[in-house]
């Protein structure tokens, strides 16, 4: 039974990452030229049912053609696994689980807020970028004048986002694995693993803090003990506060966006990644948050240079009191104001 729960598990994390991956493609259709006065302009034609349409894409160049070309046999090739994935699926005996209201519309709720989540990630990420241009690396995939490290590290941050916002990946714990595979993806092109733990010293910009090289077995022990904690006054499933068990804990930080904040600064400071650590925790925190139907947790822009002080003296103390206020009241965006 279990060997046969990991390999749902396993199938369903695959399904999420290949949808995640599918909308990152700009253009759904095969791509086809027409001439118009003596000029070329490329259109995407795609079938929707009986009815074939075609959508006008951009004024025809070999670059541009061939990229469509081959995202187009890409989209192909990822909805055939798709596919596959789904038979497997159905064979295992698994069905789809009803996600609760609240939680769908938290979803949403991030869903409507993630090009501005993403801009502020990569404003705390010290990516050069304005929020138009960030908008339009997401929508298209490319802009001009920025350098292609900066537009990866957005188009990473996209596909990392709508992995976590998949319905299934919603239902998985937030856990040491789920940590791992977020951050092999914020780091796409950087690392031939990015979800690989720290094997090596690393040191951090701005403080004398030198954290020491992460150990797997105590990472997954305090991950699982943050979110335990968090549980023991939350039911994740109803998404009601225990007020007796909330009242009693209320000392030790254990209310969902508490949690959050606890996960997100842990794995900062713990630096368990060869980098990318500030976003895959922020978006891990997500995960737990979103999951839970309690809003989303961002550092707004205007905010990065305050939150990196508080950040350096968190590092150097690991005392987070002042951080962990300074996060919940202007970081926290709830569902209800």
């Amino acid at each position: 039974m279990e060997s046969k729960l990991t390999k749902i598990q396993d199938l369903l994390q695959q399904r999420a990452e290949i949808q995640a991956r599918l909308k990152l493609l700009p253009y759904d259709g095969s791509p086809e030229v027409k001439e118009l006065k003596g000029k070329k302009y490329i259109y995407i034609r795609k079938r929707i049912g009986s009815r074939l349409t075609s959508t006008y894409a951009d004024v025809y160049s070999d670059e541009l053609y061939q990229l469509l070309l081959r995202n187009a046999r890409e989209r192909r090739e990822l909805n055939k696994n798709l596919r596959r994935l789904q038979k497997e699926l159905v064979l295992l005996g698994y069905t789809e689980e009803t996600i609760p209201p609240e939680i769908l519309l938290n979803i949403d709720f991030a869903r409507a807020n993630l090009k501005t989540s993403i801009y502020d990630q990569a404003i705390l990420e010290g990516v050069a970028t304005t929020f138009p241009q960030t908008e339009d690396i997401i929508e298209n995939g490319k802009v001009s004048g920025m350098r292609a490290t900066d537009i990866q590290k957005i188009l990473n941050l996209k596909h990392a986002w709508e992995f976590v916002l998949d319905k299934d990946v919603i239902h998985a714990p937030s856990d040491y694995y789920l940590l791992c595979h977020i951050a092999r993806l914020v780091n796409e092109g950087f690392f031939s693993d990015g979800g690989r733990i720290r094997g090596v010293p690393v040191t951090i910009g701005g403080t004398s803090y030198i954290p020491p090289l992460p150990i797997e077995l105590n990472i997954k022990t305090e991950i699982r003990q943050i979110v335990a904690e968090g549980n023991s006054c939350f039911n994740p499933d109803t998404g009601n506060t225990n007020k007796e068990a909330a009242k009693n804990a209320a000392q030790t930080n254990t209310s969902p966006v508490d949690t959050a904040i606890r996960l997100c600064l842990y794995c900062m400071r713990t630096q368990i990644f060869n980098d990318g650590n500030k976003r895959a925790a922020v978006i891990f925190a997500n995960h737990y948050l979103i999951a839970r139907g309690q809003g989303i947790l961002v550092i707004p822009a205007a905010k990065v240079p305050k939150f990196k002080k508080l950040l350096v003296t968190f590092y150097e103390t690991n005392n987070a009191g002042e951080i962990g206020i300074f996060m919940k009241e202007k970081c926290w965006r709830p569902m209800s104001l």
